[in-house]
C-alpha cells in the first residue's frame, strides 16, 4: 500500500469520492473480504461488491489476498494507498495553471500552484514508483508569526532575495531542472 495516491483521472476521482465508496476506501486501510466489510458497515455484502468491483477498476482497492474454503474463494482487498488526493487534472487542465492569474501574491496564484505540485509530484512519483526508484524532493514547512503586513512584506522581499541567491549559485544549465515553490499563507483559525 503506498502512504498517498494522487488521482489524474476524473472517473477514478468521480468513484472515489462518492459517499459510499470513499467510507469503504477508509474501511479498507485494513484488508477486508467483502462479507467482512458488509458486516462492518452495515450494507450488505452485494451492494458492497458492487462499489468493490468499481473501486477495483479504477485501480482504488486491490487484492491483498485469497482464502479457499472449499470450493468458494474468498477475495481480501484492501485501499492501495493510505490516503488519495484528487489531481485538478481530474477536474480541468487549467486549474492548475497558475499563469492564469497575474498576481503572485492572490490566493488564486497560490492555489493553482499548489494544483501544479500535486498534478506533477503525482505524475512523477507513480513514474518513480514504476521503476523502482525514489523520487528526490525537498519540502521546508514552518510557521512563522508576523507582527505587522510591513514585517510580512519585508520577510517576502528577504527571502525572495536569498532564494534567487542560492538558485543562482547552484543552478547549472547543463543540470537536471527541479521545481523550487515556496508559499506562505495564514494558518487557518481551526489550527492555531
Amino acid at each position: 500500500m503506498q502512504d498517498i495516491a494522487v488521482i489524474e483521472d476524473p472517473d477514478a476521482a468521480a468513484v472515489a469520492l462518492d459517499p459510499v465508496r470513499a467510507m469503504l476506501l477508509r474501511e479498507l486501510s485494513v484488508p477486508a473480504s467483502a462479507a467482512g466489510l458488509a458486516a462492518r458497515v452495515g450494507i450488505t455484502r452485494q451492494k458492497v461488491n458492487y462499489h468493490l468491483r468499481s473501486l477495483e477498476a479504477h485501480g482504488l482497492v486491490e487484492l491483498a489476498e485469497e482464502r479457499h474454503h472449499g470450493g468458494i474463494t474468498e477475495r481480501v482487498l484492501q485501499a492501495s494507498a493510505a490516503a488519495f488526493v484528487v489531481s485538478p487534472a481530474a477536474v480541468t487542465a487549467s486549474a492548475a495553471d497558475p499563469g492564469a492569474s497575474a498576481d503572485r501574491r492572490s490566493a488564486a496564484y497560490l492555489v493553482a500552484l499548489a494544483g501544479r505540485v500535486v498534478r506533477e509530484v503525482g505524475v512523477l512519483a507513480r513514474r518513480a514508483a514504476r521503476s523502482g526508484e525514489r523520487l528526490p524532493t525537498l519540502t521546508v514547512d514552518t510557521t512563522i508569526g508576523f507582527r505587522s503586513a510591513a514585517d510580512r512584506s519585508a520577510f517576502a522581499d528577504d527571502l525572495t532575495a536569498a532564494v534567487l541567491d542560492l538558485a543562482a549559485r547552484y543552478h547549472h544549465d547543463d543540470g537536471r531542472p527541479h521545481r523550487l515553490v515556496v508559499a506562505s499563507h495564514p494558518v487557518p483559525e481551526e489550527e492555531s
